[in-house]
């Protein structure tokens, strides 16, 4: 027997080469392939083709569940269910609502064609029965004239909280509806041409986009929410917990004829699924809840190291020595702030790494200029805030660094979750000082997973940091609730806490963070502010008076120019009841 293997690729040659295999091998068993899974859920024909021409053939978990209850398995009367959906990230939960909406489209789509040809062709029928001519099909008339402007009426909504998750999940359906012809996905974000946006809103079945600009272009009837179907809220959490709720409110009155309504997330704490049941149909009595993985379960395939260091200089070395790391494919550093992601880009730059900086402050056009380069393997270092925890799916982002810890404990689970994406293994690394240390134990509380905590050789740490974890009263992303005398975290950190040690020369070693940029406070963290008049009277920083004694009153204090034998003191009286005398007639 012989069998024939053929090299395919660069490296083939001319000819096919032939081997002989040996004996044993006509009894080895045939390896039978395995059924490709998303045809197993029902999917049309043109999905499963786009899906396997991205590589996947079998479903996730997520997706094996969400999918089947998405496109109303097991509801009854017909109707479609409720869902809500929490999954890790890079679990697979964009396809797991885009694969079920762009699958009941096609449906639709197929079923108003087939309609659409039955009544053409019972007027041809007609028309011949009467000696007629069979009538003209109705001629496509062209979107971009201003003419035939029609607003558009989606079938299909997707509200996401950021504009490059939004871009990231129209990018997505693009691609799983290349085989598919005659249905369009629009994307619609602040920052980009109203009149570009418009054009693009023609005729478009699937809409992604953010609250903003959607209300925008809806109260400017630009487009009509009344035919919208279905109705997924990607980022939950995000969208009800940071000033979104009002247009998500908006947006629940403007779609109430909708057939269908979704919400993902990876992290929904209880306060956020009681917001997120009032936009559900019957006050969410019928939703159905589904959890694949909590955050509280450890990514398998993402190592979490944490470093500590003694103050920003420390930090920027051992972030220096990590990016020479030959292993590192492609890397997002987290900072706090954008004045910090800007200086931090700069500085890396100008040491030779390939970066950029994207925040918020920056144009909508130059977001997406540098999310392309880092998609395209132009950048290799992105300098982030929180603006890129969610929507950048790169696979080849291989590490994630926390140069500055995120404001709440929900975002760290988002940040690393930009690597180790669809399987892949990748490595998140976090820097942390000691005034950090509340952020870190509140991070620990809300994971229920501890840092394994490393030193660099040669950049150890000089300072001693506590390794006992105090006791978590609860979870939810702030520690439980605060306790008498200890410091302030996720719940009530300052503006200035955690921005990397921008104004922190001056800052006692170990003493608690204020909450303003005033003189700090007493050692407690609680105590009293010294004032304008408590300077060059006992020292700088001296109680008030002699050691904390009230004054008597202010009879003592004479003035610098007092006349003799005028009263010490001068009682105040209010303006308006001072006697003027009165001005003599002229």
């Amino acid at each position: 027997m012989t069998d024939t293997f053929e090299v395919q690729g660069d490296f083939a040659p001319a000819e096919s080469i032939a081997f002989s295999a040996p004996a044993l091998d006509a009894a080895a068993p045939e390896v039978t392939a395995e059924p490709n899974g998303f045809i197993e859920l029902g999917l049309a024909p043109e999905l499963v083709a786009a899906v396997a021409d991205l590589g996947y053939t079998q479903p996730t978990a997520v997706q094996l569940k969400a999918i089947p209850l998405a496109m109303g398995a097991g509801a009854a009367g017909g109707r479609y269910i409720d869902l809500m959906v929490s999954s890790q990230t890079g679990s697979g939960k964009t396809a797991a609502f885009l694969l079920p909406v762009l699958n009941t489209l096609l449906r639709q789509q197929a079923e108003a064609a087939e309609q659409a040809r039955a009544e053409y062709e019972q007027a041809c029928a007609d028309a011949a029965a009467r000696g007629e001519a069979p009538p003209k099909r109705a001629k496509r008339k062209d979107p971009t004239n201003a003419r035939n402007f029609k607003p558009a009426i989606p079938g299909a909504l997707v509200v996401c909280p950021t504009r490059e998750l939004a871009q990231q999940v129209a990018h997505d359906a693009i691609d799983l509806v290349k085989h598919a012809r005659g249905l369009r996905v629009a994307n619609v974000v602040g920052g980009m041409p109203y009149q570009l946006q418009i054009a693009k809103l023609q005729n478009a079945d699937l809409v992604v986009a953010t609250p903003g600009r959607l209300l925008d272009l809806q109260r400017s009837m630009q487009i009509k929410l009344d035919k919208v179907q279905f109705l997924v809220v990607d980022e939950a959490d995000r969208m009800l917990d940071l000033g979104f709720s009002d247009d998500l409110a908006e947006i629940n009155q403007l779609t109430s004829q909708r057939k269908q309504t979704m919400m993902f997330s990876a992290t929904f704490a209880p306060r956020i699924q009681q917001l997120a049941m009032r936009v559900m149909h019957d006050g969410g009595s019928s939703v159905q809840k589904i959890q694949i993985d909590s955050p509280q379960e450890k990514h398998a395939n993402i190592q979490q190291i944490l470093y500590w260091a003694d103050n920003l200089q420390h930090k920027r070395k051992m972030l220096d020595h990590w990016l020479r790391d030959t292993r590192i494919n492609q890397a997002i550093v987290f900072a706090s702030t954008q004045i910090e992601c800007d200086g931090l880009a700069a500085d890396l730059q100008q040491e030779g790494f390939s970066a950029v900086a994207l925040h918020g402050a920056l144009s909508q056009g130059l977001r997406n200029r540098r999310l392309m380069a880092l998609r395209n393997g132009q950048v290799q270092i992105l300098v982030a805030t929180d603006v890129a925890a969610r929507g950048i799916d790169v696979p080849t982002i291989t590490h994630v660094f926390n140069f500055g810890l995120p404001m709440k404990a929900e975002d760290y689970t988002h940040r690393i979750g930009r690597t180790g994406r669809a399987g892949r293994d990748g490595l998140a690394v976090t820097f942390a000082e000691f005034r950090d240390r509340r952020k870190i134990f509140d991070i620990e509380g809300y994971t229920r997973q501890q840092f394994k905590s490393e030193v660099i050789p040669g950049l150890e740490p000089t300072q001693r940091f506590p390794s006992v974890r105090p006791p978590q009263a609860g979870f939810g992303g702030r520690g439980g609730r605060e306790q008498p005398g200890r410091e302030r975290g996720y719940a009530g950190a300052s503006r200035s806490e955690g921005r990397g040690g921008f104004n922190d020369r001056q800052r006692v070693q170990g003493a608690p963070e204020g909450r303003s940029f005033g003189p700090r406070r007493d050692a407690d963290g609680y105590g009293r502010k010294s004032s304008f008049g408590d300077t060059g009277r006992a020292g700088y920083g001296a109680p008030r008076g002699d050691a904390g004694a009230p004054r008597g009153d202010f009879a003592a204090r004479k003035p610098m120019y007092a006349k003799p034998g005028a009263p010490a003191g001068k009682s105040f009286v209010p303006h308006d009841a001072r006697k003027r005398p009165a001005r003599p007639a002229r």
